[in-house]
């Protein structure tokens, strides 16, 4: 077992626990009471000592006993205590409700892990299995379901928090970031809710977007919070919120662009192809030869070959095809046995991988017909798309025609619009790459985010107020007048299958 992993252990050095504290005062005042519920060698409670003695009493909490150990020892002849406990049963609001102190600040540096992670060690350093982002549907099995515990942790202590409490805690910036979007869609913010980033490479040599998350236990209506570029309270930049249903990454620069957010749209954005088995189901091609991943040669039938752009195309703004993908269904949930008589060779193909295809570890695939896919649909098979990376930070819509008259797919890290025509999908591209796009997009994408560009932002943007503004609705309004998508895109199906 990787302990320091299961226990997403990344100590905190005891000169940036002194900023923080310093930082921490400066903003909320002495507290009464100082609690580290994940401890570690005690670094935040060594410098909250440093900072304050005995004004203040300290406890810390912590599951691992050594390093329980490790922290009485540097905090011998002070007053603080530290406990071994397993955070994920602890009664926090019990723990944080001290009537005669008032102010208690929860300070310190929970793991900066996920659940998935931990599931995958198994390790039993886990809060008891829930829905804890409320996700309905394929949302709760695939990967929206996956959280920092981290954000497990700071939803619970923040519920706990008393009026007059507070709470500090360096952490990722995009897990901060999801546990105030949690209290803000349920209506009920924080004040003094504030990101104040650091260097997590140089602090704990990760490369990730850390902050220190700092807000207090009094319930507001009020759902932003202020962007700090360092632990510095004169270093502003930007603010964030919960505005329209979702957040927006710069107040400011939404307000401009705020008609676009329509919240629904004449079209639908798709996701493209999910298999999970790169290296059976994509292709290269060597003149008539297609070479798996695997550098093997594989003889089988065409029919179910279509060409593919990869997330590196797209973010790159190209769409020269490269490769070919296996597309074993028209529908999510096909049958896909008839292969077996339509294209014998590629059924055996199939048949000759199938331990590792059936050992695909998504649950999308379980109870699905064996060789599944995923992401697929009447619309993947659109002639003509308008596409956009979710992985770049760069925002590049590419125009993706079809190749040698066969519908082209687009990976599962990918977004895309299916069209009618050439014409529509032109309209599309040029509304998208427009600078009243582009403005909007901007303010909502927080760039530090695994998938910058998400299909939830891409929903919100209206193509008829866009349309509108840049002087095109008539042209769009012909298009999508007799828009009858369903039956245009069921007879493209039927001519390319």
């Amino acid at each position: 077992m990787n302990t320091k992993k299961e226990y997403g252990d990344f100590q905190t050095p005891v000169e940036l626990a002194r900023r923080v504290v310093s930082l921490v005062e400066e903003r909320i005042g002495i507290p009464d009471l100082v609690i580290e519920p994940n401890a570690g060698v005690g670094a935040f409670l060594l410098a909250s000592v440093q900072q304050w003695d005995d004004q203040v009493e300290y406890e810390g909490y912590e599951i691992n006993d050594s390093y329980v150990a490790a922290a009485q020892e540097s905090l011998k002849g002070t007053t603080a205590k530290v406990y071994q406990r397993d955070f994920f049963v602890e009664d926090w609001k019990r723990i944080l409700a001290r009537p005669k102190l008032n102010r208690v600040l929860v300070l310190g540096n929970p793991p900066w892990v996920t659940n998935s992670d931990l599931g995958q060690l198994g390790s039993g350093n886990l809060p008891e299995k829930s829905n804890h982002l409320g996700l309905k549907g394929m949302d709760a099995r695939t990967g929206k379901s996956n959280f920092d515990i981290a954000e497990w942790m700071l939803v619970r202590l923040i519920e706990a928090l008393p009026e007059h409490g507070a709470i500090a805690m360096l952490c990722k910036t995009m897990t901060a970031r999801r546990v105030l979007r949690h209290f803000w869609k349920a209506g009920s913010g924080r004040e003094g809710s504030e990101l104040f980033r650091i260097d997590a490479k140089s602090e704990f040599d990760v490369a990730v977007d850390a902050c220190l998350f700092v807000t207090t236990g009094k319930q507001t209506q009020t759902c932003t919070a202020k962007v700090f570029s360092d632990l510095d309270t004169t270093s502003e930049s930007a603010r964030f919120g919960f505005i329209n249903g979702g957040l927006v990454s710069d107040i400011d620069a939404y307000r401009k662009r705020e008609k676009l957010d329509s919240g629904s749209s004449v079209y639908t954005w798709r996701s493209g192809i999910k298999h999970d088995a790169a290296k059976l189901m994509e292709f290269t091609r060597n003149g008539d030869q297609l070479i798996n991943g695997f550098g093997e040669s594989v003889d089988i039938e065409e029919d179910y070959v279509f060409p593919l752009l990869k997330s590196s195309d797209i973010g790159n703004g190209k769409n020269t095809i490269r490769k070919a993908v296996l597309v074993t269904q028209q529908h999510t949930g096909d049958k896909t046995s008839g292969i077996a008589h339509r294209a014998p060779k590629t059924w055996q193909y199939l048949m000759r991988h199938a331990e590792a295809l059936d050992q695909r570890k998504s649950s999308i695939y379980k109870n699905r017909p064996r060789f599944s896919i995923f992401g697929v649909g009447p619309y993947s098979f659109s002639q003509w798309k308008v596409a956009i990376s979710g992985l770049y930070k760069k925002m590049s819509f590419v125009l993706v025609p079809p190749s040698n008259e066969r519908p082209v797919m687009v990976d599962d890290t990918c977004y895309f619009v299916p069209c009618r025509s050439q014409a529509e999908a032109k309209l599309l591209l040029h509304l998208l790459s427009s600078e009243a796009s582009a403005e909007f997009f901007q303010s909502l994408v927080f760039p530090d985010s695994k998938r910058p560009m998400t299909i939830d932002l891409l929903r919100r943007l209206s193509f008829v107020e866009l349309a509108r503004e840049l002087g095109r609705l008539e042209e769009l309004q012909a298009l999508t007048k007799e828009r009858t998508d369903h039956g245009q895109v069921e007879r493209q199906l039927q001519l390319v299958m």
